[in-house]
């Protein structure tokens, strides 16, 4: 019993070591760490990826300024043509602060929506960005109010947890916070959108004249990283756009986005003096070039490969019918390798991708990759024949009948080879049992005596002597 125990305890020991996923930990996992930086709040975010390269204080709930404008833009981006007009209001006009962003539009003055979007990205105008509010609310059966109702559903959407929007501008308000996280996530997700992508990245622009200005209207973004706007000492060459901020309340606010060797990042800093968003932005943005790198999931992923791309199909003819995205990568150290990220299934998939694998490397998130469809077809002509051609080609019919009949054979030749194979397993036991019982009934028969029989000599005998004694009778 011992060893029959022992047994057992060591095979379901070797099937929990089989089937149980194994988690390798690895001594040498690290995280690079980030500049020393002045500015009290800030997070560095992978565009594409959505990894967090470095975060202080990311969830600190701040007053955002005209980065606002950042999800202003892209929300009015998505629901209008550029073509289109917007007719500025008097609230649109008057409901700003005097000494606050603006390019001195007029009541009931007129502008495309490309216009007006340049104007509230580069110069941070803020009527401009009223005027967009307004016309995107009201295009959707409401008014201002409604822009804003928009504004923070949006935030909700992407996982914003620190936000709540109540102007379209960031002119202060008590009721309008967000935190250096949440505008990562929103400045994230604008940028995706490549009309946002070339506004924000656009240096110098032209308003043409309007129906109150006879002048055309020059415009250069303010982001001092991007371009030279009043200084060029900060200037990064691999920026690519951002919005600038600033309230006296919320001090200097910034958002920039750089890209460089496939990588794209995006730097939030909040609540800092000038000049540290400058400063402490360049910092991050060569601390996140010169610390992590890329790697192209379908490229480096072999334990997926080896799963997903074998032939599968009728005989084996075709391809896989699905395979991994080609941009899909992750961001890791430049000490790590790809193989030391460990992926999982991401529940959370809700675009139309067959499923959806979650990157992580000590404790963060670095990536994700969706399983799509490949475009693989079956090309086979018997689909395509109508039915008279199938009743003419070599087609095998199978009655049901005939089906049946051939299972209950099987199974009926199954239970005599059954049989048959107990009979000779236990020949000898049968045959010694009958032999048994043979012994057992003669021993308890009765034994009758036979008659004699009697000799024909005898018989011959006997028929002389009653002849004998008859003669002499007579």
């Amino acid at each position: 019993m011992r060893k029959r125990l022992a047994s057992i305890i060591g095979i379901i020991t070797l099937a929990v070591s089989l089937f149980t996923p194994q988690t390798c930990v690895k001594a040498d996992e690290y995280w690079p760490e980030g500049p020393d930086i002045q500015t009290p709040s800030a997070v560095v975010m992978e565009v594409n990826t959505g990894t967090v390269l470095y975060e202080k204080n990311s969830h600190e709930k701040l007053y955002p300024a005209s980065i606002t404008k950042i999800l202003t833009t892209w929300l009015t981006l998505e629901n209008c043509d550029l073509s289109e007009t917007i007719t500025f209001s008097e609230d649109a006009v008057y409901n700003n602060e005097g000494d606050t962003s603006h390019i001195w539009r007029d009541v009931n003055e007129q502008m495309t929506v490309e216009q007006t979007l340049y104007a509230v990205m580069l110069a941070s105008a803020n009527e401009c960005a009223y005027a967009a509010a307004e016309h995107v609310g009201q295009k959707n059966g409401g008014d201002y109010r409604t822009f804003i109702d928009m504004m923070n559903e949006r935030a909700k959407e992407l996982g914003c947890t620190d936000t709540h929007f109540n102007n379209c501008n960031g002119l202060p308000d008590e009721k309008h916070v967000t935190s250096a996280y949440d505008m990562g996530l929103i400045s994230c997700a604008a940028y995706k959108n490549e009309q946002f992508k070339k506004i924000t990245g656009t240096k110098t622009y032209t308003i043409k004249p309007t129906n109150k200005h006879s002048d055309p209207t020059h415009l250069s973004n303010h982001h001092n990283i991007l371009h030279y706007f009043n200084t060029s000492k900060y200037v990064n060459q691999y920026c690519t756009g951002g919005k600038t901020g600033f309230t006296k309340v919320a001090n200097s606010t910034l958002v920039t986005y750089a890209e460089k060797d496939g990588m794209t990042i995006c730097v939030v800093v909040m609540n800092t003096n000038s000049p540290n968003h400058w400063l402490d932005t360049n910092k991050l943005i060569d601390y996140a070039f010169s610390s992590f790198k890329t790697y192209n999931i379908s490229e480096n992923e072999e334990v997926l490969k080896e799963d997903i791309n074998k032939n599968i199909g009728i005989l084996n003819n075709y391809k896989s019918f699905v395979t991994l995205d080609e941009d899909a990568y992750i961001v890791l150290p430049n000490t790590v390798d790809f193989d030391e990220a460990e992926f999982e299934r991401d529940e959370d998939t809700k675009d139309k991708s067959v499923a959806k694998l979650k990157y992580r490397y000590n404790g963060h998130d670095v990536g994700s990759v969706a399983i799509v469809p490949s475009g693989e077809k079956v090309d086979i002509d018997y689909f395509d024949k109508d039915a008279n051609q199938i009743k003419d080609s070599n087609v095998i019919k199978i009655k049901l009948l005939y089906v049946i009949l051939v299972i209950v054979g099987i199974i009926i030749l199954v239970v005599i080879v059954y049989y048959l194979k107990k009979l000779y397993e236990n020949f000898y036991v049968i045959r010694h049992n009958m032999k048994m019982k043979r012994i057992q009934r003669e021993r308890f028969k009765e034994k009758k005596d036979k008659p004699k029989r009697r000799r024909r000599k005898d018989i011959k005998r006997q028929k002389r002597h009653r002849k004998t004694t008859k003669n002499t009778k007579t």
